[in-house]
């Protein structure tokens, strides 16, 4: 019997369009009947990794440029019927204690929650995550026991494995968030996930035709 397909959406909550990419997963999950792999990276390393940098810093002092990425961004929330956005004003945000909190809860088994949580945090009700008493309270608003989650993700188990995630999303490609693989296919940006549905029910009838 064929393994199931391995589809993955690797990000940073630092990232809007990871966020908004997101959003868009469910749908496609719905349609397509596969379950996307979430994988915690911590967008830092890639940018250090690749030479790349953020659009804030790569948009910079470039006219018309920043004007239609935010163009593109009004089309794509129309598209997908997205109210529940809002820029955060301290952007850019380091996300290093959240990103280790991602895996932490992960550890824990609190990975939903964390997530929701930490994405309505940043850019629903978006505040300076990178301010530990902020960080704190609002995950505390939102009824997590974050300071077990804040410990453990102290521990150097979680550290060593938001390396490796951040590692081998470079190794496999990746140089931006939001990036995802349908097998070993590669797409970045929220734009590609036509081209990821699409690839994903390619692959997912190729199998059928392979095990039939």
């Amino acid at each position: 019997m064929a393994a199931p397909l391995k589809v993955e959406f690797h990000f940073d909550f630092g990232s809007p369009n990871a966020y908004l990419a997101e959003l868009v997963l469910p749908a496609i999950e719905r349609r397509t009947g596969v379950k996307f792999d979430y994988v915690p990276v911590l967008l830092g390393g890639v940018y250090k990794a690749t030479g790349n940098m953020s659009p804030a810093e790569s948009l910079r002092g470039i006219k018309n440029k920043p004007e239609y990425n935010a163009l593109e961004t009004e089309r794509f929330l129309r598209r997908h019927n997205i109210t529940k956005f809002r820029m955060n004003p301290f952007f850019p945000v380091n996300t290093l204690a959240l990103m280790r909190g991602a895996v932490a809860a992960e550890f824990e088994g609190v990975f939903e929650p964390y997530f929701r949580a930490a994405y309505h945090h940043m850019w629903v009700e978006p505040k300076k995550m990178d301010d530990t008493q902020v960080f704190r309270d609002a995950f505390l608003s939102s009824g997590l026991d974050i300071d077990r989650i804040a410990a453990r993700a102290q521990q150097d188990d979680v550290k060593k494995k938001l390396i490796e995630n951040t590692s081998n999303a470079v190794a496999r490609g990746t140089f931006g968030s939001p990036t995802f693989f349908v097998g070993n296919e590669i797409y970045f940006g929220k734009d590609s996930l036509r081209d990821v549905e699409g690839e994903i029910l390619a692959q997912s009838a190729a199998q059928q035709q392979k095990s039939a």
